[in-house]
C-alpha cells in the first residue's frame, strides 16, 4: 500500500468496527479528499458517516468536540495543515481541556488529520510543518508517521484514543519514500518493506519511537519525511548513524531517545520546520538534560530556514542529504 491507501484502509477498518466513527471535512465525501485518502468511504458507509463540511476549520473542529462529548469518534480532515489556524481556539480551549475541565465526565476522542510539509510546490499556504505548535498544547497528542505500515497502525490507535490527536501526514511521501534529492524519482512503496500493510485491524502505541536504522557512531532524531532524507545522508556519507523515528512527537518516547544518545555519544536533530522554536529545540534541551555526561560532541540541528516558506526555493529550504550529511560528519569528527 501507499501511505494514502494505508490511511484509507485504517479509516475503513475503524468505520466498519465502530459505528460511532464518522469522517468529515472539506471535500472528503463525494470527492474523496484532495489527496483521495477518503475515496469510496461515502459510497460504502453513506452520507451520514462520511460527508463534506463547509469551509470553516473552526466549525469542523468545534462540531467534532461536541460530537466527541456526545459519544461519537469523529475523524476530521483539515485539507492542509496550513489551514488549522482558524480552529486553534477550538483545539486549545475546548478539545485539549475538555476531559480535565470536566473532571473526566466528558472526553474529546477526536482525530484531526492534516496533510503537512512541502514537496508539491504549494507555497506558503500549502506547505507548512506546524507540529511544534501542537506539542505545546497540554492534552493533545501529536503524531507524524513516516511510512504506510506505521501510518495505518498509528491512525487506528489515534481513533481509539480518548484524547484529541493531531495526525500529521507528510504529503511528500504519500506515494513513496524520498531520499531528498530533487532530481531523483520517488521509490514506489510497493518495492519497500514498509509498504507491506495488513488489510485488517492492528495498532501501534502512541508513545513509542522506532529504531529505523541501527548504528553506533551518532544518533539522528527525526520524523516524517526527514527519516528518509536522514537515511540517504547516512548512506551517502557512510556514517554509522542510528536513526530514531519518533513517530509520536508528543508524548515523546524519551527512553528510546536517551538510550540511543548514551550509546553513540553524539546527536543530530533533523526536521523540515523552521529552526527557531521548532521541536528540535525541545529535543536538544532534553538530550542535554539527560545525556550531558555522555555527549562527546555538540548537538547538531538541521532544519528549514527561519523565513516564511519560500515557494520558488522549496528544495533549497528542505534539509537535504547534503546538509544532513555535513552535520553527521561534524558530529562524528568533533
Amino acid at each position: 500500500m501507499t501511505m494514502i491507501q494505508a490511511l484509507r484502509s485504517g479509516l475503513d477498518v475503524m468505520m466498519e468496527r465502530d459505528s460511532n466513527v464518522i469522517v468529515y471535512g472539506q471535500d472528503v465525501g463525494y470527492f474523496g479528499g484532495v489527496f483521495r485518502v477518503t475515496e469510496g468511504l461515502q459510497t460504502k458507509y453513506g452520507k451520514s458517516r462520511c460527508f463534506d463540511a463547509p469551509i470553516s476549520e473552526g466549525g469542523i473542529v468545534g462540531t467534532a468536540v461536541g460530537m466527541g462529548a456526545y459519544g461519537l469518534r469523529p475523524v476530521v480532515e483539515i485539507q492542509f495543515a496550513d489551514y488549522f489556524y482558524p480552529a486553534m481556539d477550538q483545539i486549545v480551549s475546548e478539545a485539549a481541556r475538555l476531559r480535565h475541565r470536566s473532571a473526566g465526565d466528558f472526553t474529546a476522542p477526536i482525530t484531526i488529520r492534516m496533510p503537512c510539509g512541502g514537496g508539491i510546490y504549494g507555497g506558503q499556504t500549502h506547505s507548512q510543518s506546524p507540529e511544534a505548535i501542537f506539542t505545546h498544547v497540554c492534552g493533545v497528542r501529536t503524531v507524524m508517521p513516516s511510512n504506510p505500515y506505521d501510518a495505518k497502525g498509528l491512525l487506528i490507535a489515534s481513533i481509539e484514543n480518548d484524547d484529541p490527536v493531531i495526525f500529521l501526514e507528510p504529503k511528500r511521501i504519500y506515494n513513496g519514500p524520498f531520499d531528498g534529492h530533487h532530481d531523483r524519482p520517488v521509490v514506489p512503496w510497493s518495492k519497500h518493506e514498509m509498504g507491506k500493510v495488513p488489510e485488517g485491524y492492528y495498532t501501534l502505541p502512541l508513545d513509542k519511537a522506532a529504531v529505523f536504522r541501527p548504528g553506533k557512531a551518532v544518533t539522528v532524531l527525526t520524523y516524517g519525511t526527514m527519516v528518509w532524507v536522514s537515511e540517504c545522508a547516512a548512506r551517502e556519507t557512510e556514517v554509522d548513524a542510528e536513526i530514531i523515528d519518533l513517530r509520536t512527537i508528543w508524548p515523546l518516547d524519551l527512553e528510546t531517545v536517551v538510550a540511543s544518545v548514551k550509546k553513540t555519544g553524539r546527536c543530530v536533530i533533523v526536521h523540515e520546520a523552521t529552526g527557531t522554536g521548532g521541536f528540535g529545540a525541545e529535543l536538544a534541551a532534553l538530550v542535554q538534560q539527560h545525556c550531558f555526561y555522555h555527549l562527546e560532541a555538540p548537538i547538531e540541528r538541521v532544519t528549514g530556514w527561519d523565513t516564511p516558506y519560500p515557494h520558488a526555493q522549496e528544495w533549497a529550504y528542505f534539509p537535504g542529504p547534503q546538509r544532513v550529511g555535513a552535520a553527521l560528519k561534524r558530529a562524528v569528527e568533533a
